[in-house]
């Protein structure tokens, strides 16, 4: 007894339906063999996949409300870190000077190099914390 498909209702020949099968596998395979034309159907598959997912969100107010208060609560925070900034600077200060210190008694080769990272650090640090609330426009 003939196993009826469910696209028809006339009953197929299994073998004629695994050759139709083998020839579209082929086909695809040999499609997909080079490299560039595996990406390009990779790309069109996840981008059509990006494309529904923002099509389908549909009303975006309520995320714009949640980024607009996080980037206000985030913007609370900024002259707290500026200020830690600054500490650290002056720890890394305090504490540099007293290596470098420790680096000349003991006649040490690399003092120059010591006393170049301290003050590039506080330099980076005092600059970071200059630059921070640009960054959110304060």
């Amino acid at each position: 007894m003939r196993r009826l498909h469910w696209w028809s209702d006339k009953p197929k020949s299994n073998k004629k339906t695994h050759q139709l099968m083998r020839k579209i596998i082929n086909s695809v395979k040999k499609f997909l063999a080079s490299p560039k034309t595996r990406a390009v159907a990779v790309m069109l598959l996840v981008g059509g996949t990006a494309a529904f997912a923002q099509s389908a969100a549909g009303d975006y107010t309520a995320g714009t409300s949640a980024l607009t208060t996080v980037a206000e609560e985030i913007a609370k925070y900024v002259p707290i870190v500026v200020k830690l900034c600054y500490a650290i600077a002056g720890v890394v200060a305090i504490i540099g000077a007293i290596s470098v210190y420790i680096a000349m008694n003991n006649d040490e080769q690399d003092v120059k190099k010591k006393i170049m990272m301290v003050v590039g650090a506080c330099i980076f640090l005092v600059a970071a914390a200059q630059a921070l609330p640009l960054f959110f426009g304060l």
